[in-house]
């Protein structure tokens, strides 16, 4: 355990972390998600764990990640398959999380199940929770951090 870093975040997840650069996408998936042979195809290549539910990983993540402030929607999630306007209630719980840890309404895209699958193996990494409810799963971009004044 290391002070002011989320005890959630593990080795692992903090390498990857670090690592990611400026547009580098982070999945946060459940655990009913295709994670490993997704994660496969990542960057990566290795599947990360997290053993909390969405939305505490999102928190933990977003303690150290900057959200990126160049895109339209630094944050996106799976769409309810015949329902893309539906918000359940695991993805308004990450809503939450992303809105605090940005410090205003940062409102998330969203992104239709097959192309979510193939945007995640497109991604540096994926970390999967032990989120069991349906469509707790997430893309987080990766911003930057501005120079000191």
């Amino acid at each position: 355990m290391l002070k002011g870093i989320d005890p959630y975040l593990n080795a692992d997840v903090l390498r990857v972390l670090r690592a990611m650069g400026h547009g580098d996408e982070l999945v946060i998936a459940d655990t009913n998600f295709p994670a490993d042979s997704v994660a496969r195809a990542t960057v990566t290549g290795k599947l990360l764990r997290m053993d909390v539910d969405a939305p505490r990983a999102v928190r933990a993540v977003l303690s150290l990640m900057p959200l990126d402030t160049f895109v339209s929607h630094a944050a996106e999630r799976m769409e309810v398959v015949g329902e893309p306007d539906e918000i359940p209630p695991v993805q308004a719980e990450v809503q939450a999380e992303i809105d605090a840890a940005e410090g205003k309404p940062t409102p998330m895209g969203s992104v239709e199940r097959y192309t979510f699958y193939d945007r995640a193996r497109a991604a540096y990494a994926v970390i999967q929770t032990h989120e069991r409810r349906f469509y707790g799963c997430f893309i987080l971009k990766k911003g930057v951090i501005p120079p000191e004044d």
